[in-house]
Formats: structure tokens, C-alpha cells, sequence
């Protein structure tokens, strides 16, 4: 066992960042000749998180770092070939793993920029390329992809319900983990937030770094204003006190005291922060107080278990809250912890390399369903560059003169598409052959990304309840296709 498990986790490489039977699969591909077949995979999900009408995608940094550094290390098929069968033979041959040593990614990935505003059944990723290779990587791409694309989603609510003011992400000491707190600061500064108090976030990934102090501080000195005067002494021109350690209001009037002090000194106090109780009653009791001692200019942060729906009912009661410091319900995602994205073959070169298999997957339930095909998301967009409607089709077909769109849940829901009507493909070249292509925006423009992306969609769309439903729909041909092939795959039942 590694004697410095923290430390030693992120090693080289990281192709073991996978479920085994991704594993499993590639050696039976591998045995039954199936490895260099090709094959295609769409990464997506099935519902908005939240009960919203939209996901803003995230991740695709992640996975692309990832997938440039695929390959089995010495210590890699070391363990892999130690694994043992129930019956205590080797799982995996060693000409196998000889396989696996000189394995390199040559696979085409599509995918959607980072920041870009998504729905349901949409595409994030598309992965073609040899069989085993577009098997292999579904593990690390939908781990790298999902809590991304959630938490920048729960961000970019918060963003909306905090308005102009400013919104700090406090989570790191909530996160699933060191790495689910890196990932989730990242995320939540692509989605909108203004700073992190992660200040690992910070140093790799350039985000404004911001926090105050804890209660331990407070409790650390005879009293509450010894406290602050020996903050404000250590960061003359940035304090924020937390004031609700014994008693708020008189933590404020003790806070009032020592910014005296400090304007005396040419120095002035930058916030208060309230951090338990009615926010909404003390928050206006703060700010009258604050007023009325002549710091109209001082801030006042609240934290205390915030996400939209708080932060809304907050406003709506007259809350004299500047800054909102949001920690759980944001890197946690508390509300729906997990995305449910998925990744489904959709499309598997014919043996006798002919032409395509176009694959499915049946449920019991329609929204389950997969969609066949090389699909590409083409956005319908107004003369303001404002969505209008997303049509998913086969780019291995070629496509009719006039364009309709099907409501796959609801075949009568058809909207025609005119034919001078502005689109844009969401779907771009990252990858060719295995070689990244693709120039990357860095965090802060993926960040531009997302608030123009999604102040874009109309309000009905952005609402938190009942949200309107964004048109996203088959091309028409497709539809059709895709109905015949469940037909055909799903066995008559006799009554």
C-alpha cells in the first residue's frame, strides 16, 4: 500500500481513472478482434439538473488533459495484471497487457465549449474512433464532465439569483474530497461566482481568491473587539469581521468600534459577515447601524447555507446583503448531487467495413431511448443571436432540402425550419486522430462563455419554477429512422 496516499495519488498516469469493466470490455474486444472496429459514442443527459430548463457544460479541459495523457504506465499493468479471476487465475493475459503498454489514443473527438448552454439528449461529446480506445475512456470522461457541468449549472443559478452582487464560493472544507473541491471551485468560477476561497483554486486555475475569518479567531482573544482590532492591526485594508460568534448586533457595534479606530489610522473596514440566524432581519438591522456610524460603504456578507432559491426569498424580504458567500449547496450540488450523464454507442463500422450499424438502446421508459447516429447539434438562432430551437441530426446521412423538427417524446410537436434561418453547430473538432486540434479557451473566457450563453435564453427558460422547455428536437429524417429502429430492435409481444 502507497505510505503517502495523498501525495501519491495523482501519478503520470491516470488511465486507470476507470471502472473495471471498461477493462473487462477492452480485453474482449481485444480477444474476439473487435479492438480496431469503429465505433461511436455520445456523452449526454437526460434531464436538466435542478428541475431547470438548461445545463451550462463544463469539464472539457479536464477531459481533454486527460486524454492526451492516456496510456498504461509500467505501474498500470503491473496492478492490472495482478488482478486474479474467481477462479485465481490472471484476469487479463499478458499478451494482453503488452497490448495495453503500447496502446496510443487515436480517436476524433467532437465536443461543445465549455460555458456553452446545453438541454436534454444533446451531445456534450462526441468520441469516434477504434472500438476498445472509445470503450476505454467513457469512465473518465463522464466523471470529468458530469459534476463540472453540474456545480458551473448551480453557479450559474446562483449568479442569476445574487444579481450584480458579489458571490464567493466558500465550499472547499464541504467538497467530496480535495479533488471535488478543486473541480467544484473551477466549475463554480466558470458559472459566474466572483472568488473562491480555495486557494489551491486559486494558485492553479487564476481565480481571485477572497475570505475573511473564523469563529475560532474571535474565541482566541479575551473579547470580540480585542479580536478585530488585532485583525485590522494584521490586515489594515482587508477586514472583514465576523460578527455572530456571542451576539450579532453587538458583534456589529463592536466591529463599528474598531473601524473608528482604523479610519483614524487612514485605513477603513471592508465588510461585516453574518453567518447564522434571521439574515434577512439582521442584515437590515447591520446596515442601519453601519449607516447611522457613518460606514454607508462598509459590506455585508452573508453566508450560512445559501443557494438560489435562499438568496431569492432573501432579496424579496428586503435583505441588505452585498455579498453572499456560498458554500455546501454549491460544491455539493446539495439539491441533486449528480448529473446522470450518459455515454451510449450509437453507430459501429459493418465488418466487412461497408458502411454503418446505426445502434440503440431500448428501455421501458421513451426518455431512456438512445439516439443512432453521428450526430451533430445544430442551434437555430434569431436575427440577436438568441436560441431559438436545437435540431440533432445524422451527419452520415445527408440532409433533406427542408428541415422539420420532431418533439421525440411528442411526434406531433413539428416546428419547420425556414430555410434562410441563422444556425450554428454546437459540436467542434477537439481531437483528430488522437491529436488535440483545437485551441482551448482559457477559464476566464469559457467563463464570458457562459454569462453570455445564458443571458441569451429567454427568462421563461432561466426561471427556477416550472421553467418553459427549450425546443430541442430530431431532424425529421432522423426521427423517422430512429422510430423504424425501435420497432425493428423491440420484440412484438403477444396480448
Amino acid at each position: 500500500m502507497n505510505s503517502a496516499p495523498l501525495s501519491g495519488l495523482y501519478a503520470p498516469s491516470l488511465s486507470l481513472l476507470t471502472d473495471l469493466y471498461q477493462v473487462t470490455m477492452a480485453y474482449g474486444y481485444w480477444q474476439q478482434g473487435m479492438q480496431d472496429r469503429e465505433a461511436v459514442f455520445h456523452l449526454y443527459f437526460r434531464r436538466p439538473p435542478f428541475d431547470g430548463g438548461y445545463a451550462v457544460c463544463a469539464g472539457l479541459a479536464y477531459a481533454a488533459d486527460w486524454l492526451q495523457n492516456l496510456h498504461f504506465s509500467a505501474d498500470d499493468l503491473a496492478y492490472l495484471g495482478s488482478l486474479k479471476s474467481a477462479k485465481g487465475g490472471v484476469l487479463f493475459p499478458q499478451d494482453f497487457l503488452d497490448y495495453l503498454r503500447d496502446l496510443k489514443f487515436t480517436c476524433d473527438v467532437d465536443a461543445i465549449a465549455e460555458g456553452t448552454v446545453v438541454f436534454a439528449n444533446e451531445p456534450l461529446i462526441r468520441v469516434q474512433g477504434p472500438l476498445l480506445q472509445a470503450q476505454l475512456i467513457e469512465t473518465a470522461l463522464l466523471t470529468l464532465v458530469n459534476f463540472q457541468t453540474l456545480v458551473a449549472t448551480k453557479a450559474v443559478r446562483i449568479r442569476e439569483a445574487a444579481g450584480d452582487d458579489t458571490v464567493l464560493e466558500f465550499g472547499l472544507r464541504r467538497a467530496q474530497g480535495f479533488d471535488g473541491g478543486l473541480s467544484a471551485s473551477r466549475a463554480a468560477y466558470l458559472g459566474g461566482v466572483d472568488a473562491t476561497s480555495n486557494v489551491l483554486a486559486g494558485q492553479r486555475f487564476n481565480i481571485p481568491v477572497k475570505g475573511t475569518h473564523a469563529h475560532s479567531w474571535v474565541m482566541a482573544f479575551k473579547d470580540e473587539a480585542e479580536a478585530f482590532t488585532a485583525y485590522a492591526k494584521a490586515f489594515p485594508d482587508d477586514s472583514v469581521f465576523l460578527v455572530d460568534t456571542y451576539d450579532t448586533l453587538e458583534g456589529v457595534r463592536n466591529a463599528i468600534k474598531v473601524a473608528r479606530e482604523m479610519r483614524a489610522n487612514g485605513h477603513e473596514l471592508g465588510g461585516i459577515r453574518l453567518d447564522s440566524g434571521d439574515l434577512a432581519y439582521l442584515s437590515r438591522e447591520a446596515r442601519a447601524l453601519l449607516n447611522e456610524a457613518g460606514f454607508p460603504n462598509v459590506r455585508i456578507v452573508a453566508s450560512n447555507d445559501l443557494e438560489e432559491n435562499l438568496i431569492t426569498s432573501l432579496k424579496l424580504q428586503g435583505a441588505k446583503i452585498d455579498t453572499w458567500g456560498i458554500g455546501t449547496q454549491l460544491v455539493t450540488a446539495y439539491d441533486q448531487p449528480a448529473l446522470g450523464g450518459v455515454y451510449k454507442m450509437a453507430a459501429l463500422r459493418k465488418p466487412d467495413d461497408s458502411g454503418w450499424d446505426f445502434t440503440i438502446k431500448l428501455s421501458e421508459q421513451l426518455a431512456k431511448t438512445s439516439i443512432p447516429g453521428i450526430l451533430q447539434v445544430r442551434r437555430y438562432e434569431n436575427e440577436k443571436g438568441q436560441p431559438r430551437a436545437d435540431m440533432l441530426y445524422n451527419t452520415a446521412e445527408p440532409l433533406p432540402d427542408q428541415l422539420t423538427i420532431i418533439d421525440p417524446s411528442d411526434y406531433t410537436r413539428r416546428r419547420p425550419v425556414r430555410a434562410d434561418a441563422p444556425y450554428r453547430e454546437l459540436l467542434e473538432p477537439i481531437f483528430r486522430g488522437g491529436e488535440l486540434v483545437h485551441q482551448l479557451p482559457t477559464l476566464q473566457e469559457s467563463r464570458a462563455r457562459a454569462q453570455r450563453e445564458v443571458l441569451s435564453l429567454d427568462p421563461s427558460i432561466r426561471r427556477f419554477l416550472n421553467p418553459h422547455t427549450y425546443p430541442v428536437g430530431l431532424e425529421e429524417s432522423l426521427n423517422t429512422f430512429r422510430t423504424n429502429l425501435i420497432l425493428e430492435k423491440r420484440p412484438l409481444r403477444p396480448a
